[in-house]
């Protein structure tokens, strides 16, 4: 059960990368994408991203 917590938490904290980046216009792919530059998607990646740590948090701990 850790195993699979860890791999989804870190599956989920890159996609938030992914949407941070996006959002702040660094990640420009796909280039057609609804979500470069805009400033919410900064805002919900950030969150993804902190829900995925937390979960690598929790498979960390004994």
């Amino acid at each position: 059960m850790r195993t699979l917590l860890l791999i989804v938490g870190i599956f989920i904290l890159l996609i938030g990368l992914i949407w941070t980046g996006q959002g702040a216009g660094i990640v420009r792919w796909p280039v057609q994408s609804f979500m470069i530059d805009q400033s919410k998607w900064m805002l919900y990646g950030g969150l993804t991203a902190l829900g995925g740590a937390v979960l690598i948090f929790l498979s960390r701990r004994r």
